[in-house]
Formats: structure tokens, C-alpha cells, sequence
């Protein structure tokens, strides 16, 4: 199988990466990677102190982390890997 590969307006190729998982323990929840994502593969979501997701109208949250919420939409630019200070993500190659 081949590796998925596009061309830039330069003629070089680069392998895209797509979002494979994001490590919420890590993640602050700054909001960073979803401005610099154009394409709604994230999302905000609340945890409670157990770290289990909860409605947030609810008074039980702990913190807000980033949840990958479209993975589908990924065009694998990697941009929110490069923003994330604290590396919670994880890209990887598709085979065609």
C-alpha cells in the first residue's frame, strides 16, 4: 500500500498526519489547537474531578479539556500538535 501524499504550490510533497488521539490528562484546556483548527475536528468538553465527562450546565466540573470531536474533518496539518504546549497530540499516516 502506498502512503497518502500531497503536493505544495512550491511542487514539494508532504505527508499529511492526521489526528489519531489527544491525551486530555494532559490538556489544559487553553483553546488554542481549536483556533488554529479550521476544519471543527475539536471541541470542548467538561470533566468532573473523576475525569468523567459531564453536561455543563451541571455544578460538578472540575476543568474544561479539548475532546477531538470531528476526526473526519482532519485534513492532517498537524497545526494543533505545533500550538499545544503541553504535546497532548497524536498524528498519524493513512495507507491508500
Amino acid at each position: 500500500m502506498a502512503t497518502l501524499t500531497s503536493v505544495k504550490k512550491s511542487g514539494k510533497t508532504w505527508e499529511p498526519k492526521f489526528v489519531e488521539s489527544l491525551n486530555q490528562e494532559s490538556c489544559l484546556g487553553c483553546g488554542r489547537c481549536f483556533k488554529v483548527c479550521g476544519f471543527n475536528v475539536l471541541g470542548l468538553i467538561a470533566l468532573n474531578e473523576d475525569g468523567e465527562v459531564v453536561d455543563e450546565d451541571e455544578d460538578e466540573i472540575e476543568r474544561k479539556v479539548m475532546n477531538i470531536e470531528n476526526a473526519e474533518n482532519c485534513v492532517g496539518c498537524q497545526a494543533c500538535a505545533r500550538i499545544c504546549p503541553k504535546n497532548c497530540y497524536t498524528h498519524a499516516t493513512v495507507s491508500v
